[in-house]
């Protein structure tokens, strides 16, 4: 828990962003609304190839830091910012490319138009996003947390500002709409990623810990093997966020009111989800640090009450979104329309959110050991063999439009929990422990 609150705390900055976004621009209408929303969770969807990819620092630097090596972890973050750089040029061409095949979508005109501007601004915040993430894992994998929790709340401060400012055009800027929304962000993930740079210098100042001893040069070794443990991981993170894109998507072939639900929706659903997110990301690190220490039972614990505790937030959550859903969806949209539509969906999600805690836990836990494969396998499985397939049909077959999206998406969702579930116990009790 010491370690899980402030990386829970980050990740619910984090998802403060795109609600804050979202609600800013909410009295321009529900086209507004999908815009921002779907154009956020697209963003990702790109850009987790990169992110997801960095999560393989989790591993490499928390069992050298387990293991008394710190040089190593010095190593490993350098390996990291050369591998963003990288990154960063591939994903903005491949994001630019999407950006100008979204009119052959099939979306609805009244979302495109403002949807291609949004995401054509919001490109700029890739470079400094990558780089924020690896500074991020660095610190987090050594057991430094809290300021990676202090960058994400004082950037949603600033990017709450900046979008009042350039969303309606106050203190003498431009109205600039949807587009502003975008600027705001990538003014938000700049300060991000000089904070944390700032933070791993004045700690270096402070307590002399060899970072400076370790020559930063090109190390395609490290780089190499940060793609071969991280790529399965971003292909995991690529599923799972590129399936509810692709739910965003459909959703926006019906009308602006299904994807306004849709988006609302899914924002709640992100922002309870952050929760057990957090616990992922601190059960990879206590798992890693125990395979550095060579310690089956730290592993088998760590990984362990990280699940239970994800189970007793997501069960707790699902409940009130059963009881009380209307003062969750108010926050966005006061549309009786909207909130009926969302209303059912967010039912959908309480059903499957404990198992959606769970793959997200086991996941981490899992990274922890070294093992990033099988996540991202049984992911392609219960999201786009089963669940997608099975929410198209529903939706466009049956007749049963956005919530036929959810119900598909929630089958798939029960079926990853508990498949990740088993594979976790299984390994944790075979004290299968492997180092990369």
């Amino acid at each position: 828990m010491k370690l899980a609150l402030p990386v829970i705390g980050a990740e619910l900055g984090w998802i403060t962003m795109g609600i804050v976004d979202t609600i800013i621009v909410g009295p321009i209408g529900p086209a507004a609304i999908g815009a921002v929303g779907s154009g956020s969770t697209m963003f990702l969807a790109v850009m987790v190839l990169g992110m997801g990819t960095l999560l393989a620092l989790d591993t490499f630097v928390a069992q050298n830091y387990g293991a008394g090596r710190i040089d190593e972890c010095h190593r490993w973050l350098f390996a990291g910012l050369q591998l963003a750089g990288v990154m960063s040029i591939v994903l903005v061409i491949a994001g630019a490319v999407g950006v100008a095949l979204l009119s052959y979508a099939g979306m609805h005109p009244d979302v495109t138009v403002l949807l291609q501007p949004y995401l054509r601004a919001l490109l700029w915040s890739a470079p400094p996003l990558l780089v924020f993430t690896v500074f991020r894992r660095y610190l987090q994998a050594m057991d430094v947390v809290k300021p990676v929790t202090v960058a994400l709340v004082s950037a949603n401060v600033i990017n709450a500002a900046a979008n009042w400012v350039l969303v309606y055009g106050h203190l003498g800027f431009p109205a600039l709409g949807v587009r502003g929304s975008a600027y705001a962000t990538v003014a938000a993930r700049v300060y991000m990623a000089v904070f944390l740079c700032a933070v791993v210098v004045t700690r270096e100042r402070r307590r002399p810990s060899g970072l400076r001893d370790v020559p930063f040069v090109i190390d395609p070794a490290r780089m190499w093997a940060l793609l071969r443990l991280g790529v399965p991981a971003a292909m995991q993170v690529t599923l799972e966020v590129g399936v509810f894109a692709a739910a965003s998507g459909l959703a926006a072939r019906i009308t602006p009111l299904a994807v306004a639900a849709n988006q609302i929706v899914l924002n709640i659903a992100g922002f309870f989800f952050m929760i057990p997110y957090g616990l992922s990301s601190a059960a990879a690190v206590r798992v890693g640090h125990a395979v550095g220490r060579q310690d089956p039972l730290g592993v088998r614990l760590s990984g362990s009450v990280a699940l239970g505790l994800a189970a007793l937030v997501t069960v707790v959550a699902s409940a009130m979104f059963v009881i009380v859903p209307l003062p969750f969806l108010r926050i966005f949209t006061d549309e009786a329309s909207v909130l009926q539509a969302g209303s059912t969906l967010l039912l959908l999600y309480a059903i499957c959110q404990p198992f959606d805690g769970l793959q997200t836990v086991a996941t981490g836990a899992l990274r922890g050991l070294g093992e990033t494969r099988i996540p991202m396998l049984v992911n392609l499985g219960g999201h786009w063999i089963v669940g997608l397939p099975v929410a198209y049909v529903l939706c466009f077959g049956r007749g049963w439009g956005v919530e036929g999206l959810w119900a598909g998406l929630t089958l798939g969702l029960i079926l990853i929990g508990t498949v990740l579930f088993v594979v976790w116990r299984r390994r944790s009790h075979r004290f299968e422990v492997h180092t990369p």
